[in-house]
């Protein structure tokens, strides 16, 4: 049997994509100022004209998940942050963006394998998002370090199965059926 777990270091080879919810722009810019500076600091180039990094803008939080689902269908990211700001108004409007967001980009991930970290604040008011963004701390930096962990996990279990299909040759048959259906492989499968 092994253990893997990410690390934060070896991050040359990894392809990440950011997607930003231009709504709360205030907010959103401020996180992606945390997460830009967490990749840096990890040794990632986070040039836009760079190999490792695309930025993908869009409208507002809602539609974060389907441009980070089609990013991930795409298999030349390692992984995605989803970064965007959804504040508590006087209508129930908040609960229905931040519900449906919220599944968006966790279906984003389960349905691709590709790591989506769930990057988008929600808060009562501009206060809270003030400070999850950069008073107190930003949050941004916190999405960086979840997607380079993920990232290099992701590589590390790809890795693995990929050895482990030269040992057994019906690894590689299961697992494409399991795709096929949307069937998850049993972990003894795996070996």
């Amino acid at each position: 049997m092994a253990v893997f777990e990410g690390t934060f270091a070896q991050t040359e080879p990894l392809r990440l994509a950011i997607v930003i919810g231009r709504f709360n722009d205030l907010i959103t810019n401020k996180l992606l100022e945390g997460c830009q500076d967490c990749l840096k600091r990890h040794g990632v180039d986070i040039n836009p004209h760079g190999n490792q990094v695309d930025y993908v803008w869009v409208p507002g939080s809602f539609e974060v998940p389907v441009v980070a689902h089609q990013l991930a269908q795409s298999r030349r990211y390692d992984a995605i942050i989803c970064l965007g700001a959804v504040i508590r108004g006087q209508t129930p409007h908040f609960d229905y963006v931040a519900g449906e967001v919220a599944k968006g980009i966790a279906a984003a991930g389960f349905q691709t394998g590709v790591p989506v970290v769930f990057g988008i604040l929600t808060a009562d008011n501009m206060q809270q998002a003030l400070e999850r963004a950069g008073i107190k701390s930003n949050k941004g930096w916190d999405y960086a370090m979840n997607a380079l962990e993920m990232g290099n996990l992701m590589r590390q279990l790809h890795s693995r199965l990929e050895v482990e299909s030269y040992r057994d040759p019906q690894l590689p048959v299961a697992l494409k059926s399991a795709q096929a259906s949307d069937v998850s492989v049993a972990p003894e499968a795996m070996g």
